[in-house]
């Protein structure tokens, strides 16, 4: 089967550092950190006080409050992020094949927030009297699903739930789909909006969440002083489309996606493998199904999330398929600014990723302090830097050992 070449024309983005992919790339490009102290909810007496929130966010607006009331947070997210893609990319389903056009969004935990409400409204009044709204809201496919029936996407329709590596899964299935002749175009992603009372437990009572009160010291990547992660929530989407496809339209073209690799670490519901064997068997597929070879790579937008175990296992995978290149790479994590988003984590640094591509330009690990001899890489501390990049890693490992990665190509002609 021939192997069509996949460019990303289109991104939309909605993330702590902004309301769209361009505010939030300028966040990074100014190493804003998007952490502060909870707002959705009451957090007092809870050991986590700190999150990283969309700011600004008026769905009403966007949408009209009968219809914004029909869908959760998380699918708001996401339809606004799909929106600005379709709008970025100049892209008219009308002058397309409907059907050979799909969706692939990915949510973590989709409408949590909803289930929260509800039962409390059952208890309440009884079960019998909970919402009409609470199944077809909350249910994680809904992103998904909505944003076909707004961009008129009658093709694949899907919704990866495996964690963190769910956005990261979402766009490399996208390309393959496309890549493999099964579509033209692919509105990809993930959306999340996780920042409830009992998420934000959930993930406390499993010790997985930074306890910390500062923000210049809660999401700090490979800083030896890590203590865990804190809790983002947005949405990222790419519009992926087949090359010649993108260029009989005109189409401006962000960067390539080259590569994908997927792997199970099949060892705990939690923890990744310490010598981080899974992660780097996915970057080493990657690399093999784009046909590059580990030293052509300049730039790993890392996992990273400010875990013991997650950074130094994704640091011993580093050095598993880069060997003596891993000490040239540059190997940063925007976590440090925009928490972790879960399921749209992936798609988030996926946009950021083919913008560092496109900009030449190394996001920073920001309020990283104090070095740990387990985390030994240039993690680019503190300030971003240009660089000539050509070709650039983005990793997502998530919880059941799901681990994903893509590889992506500065566009050239």
């Amino acid at each position: 089967m021939e192997r069509r070449r996949v460019v990303i024309t289109g991104q939309g983005a909605v993330t702590p550092l902004g309301l769209t992919a361009g505010e939030s790339w300028q966040g990074v490009l100014e190493g804003c950190c998007g952490i502060g102290p909870i707002t959705a909810y009451d957090p007092a007496g809870m050991k986590v006080q700190l999150a990283a929130e969309v700011k600004g966010f008026n769905p009403d607006a966007l949408f009209g409050k009968p219809e914004s009331k029909r869908m959760g947070r998380f699918t708001q997210f996401a339809l606004a992020a799909a929106r600005e893609a379709l709008a970025d990319s100049g892209f008219r389903v009308e002058s397309a094949d409907g059907a050979r056009c799909g969706v692939i969004v990915s949510s973590g935990i989709g409408g949590i927030g909803i289930t929260e409400e509800e039962h409390d409204r059952g208890l309440a009044r009884g079960w019998d009297r909970v919402s009409p709204f609470f199944i077809p809201t909350g249910i994680c496919n809904m992103a998904a699903g909505r944003v076909a029936i707004d961009a008129g996407f009658r093709g694949m329709c899907s919704c990866p739930v495996t964690a963190c590596a769910g956005g990261t899964n979402a766009v490399g299935d996208a390309f393959h789909y496309i890549r493999d002749g099964y579509a033209d175009a692919m509105l990809c992603g993930g959306s999340e909006a996780a920042l409830t009372p009992l998420a934000v437990g959930g993930f406390t009572s499993m010790k997985a969440l930074s306890q910390s009160t500062d923000v210049c010291r809660a999401s700090i990547p490979f800083d030896a002083e890590r203590n865990g992660f804190v809790m983002g929530e947005g949405a990222g989407i790419l519009l992926l489309e087949e090359l010649s496809h993108a260029l009989a339209r005109g189409a401006k073209i962000y960067a390539e996606v080259t590569g994908y690799g997927v792997t199970c670490d099949a060892y705990h519901m939690t923890a990744p493998r310490p010598d981080g064997s899974g992660g780097a068997e996915a970057m080493a597929m990657a690399l093999a199904d784009g046909g590059v070879e580990p030293e052509e790579v300049d730039y790993i937008n890392a996992h990273g999330t400010s875990t013991h175990l997650n950074d130094a296992g994704e640091t011993a995978a580093i050095k598993t398929v880069f060997r003596e290149h891993a000490c040239k790479l540059a190997v940063s994590s925007t976590k440090s600014m925009t928490g972790h988003m879960l399921g749209a984590a992936g798609a988030v640094e996926a946009i950021f990723t083919a913008l560092a591509l496109k900009d030449g330009y190394i996001p920073a690990t920001i309020n990283y302090q104090v070095p740990d001899p387990e985390c030994d890489l240039d993690v680019v501390p503190n300030r971003g830097r240009a660089a000539e990049l050509r070709y650039a890693l983005s990793n997502s490992l998530g919880f059941g050992g799901h681990n994903a990665s893509l590889l992506l190509r500065k566009w050239e002609v």
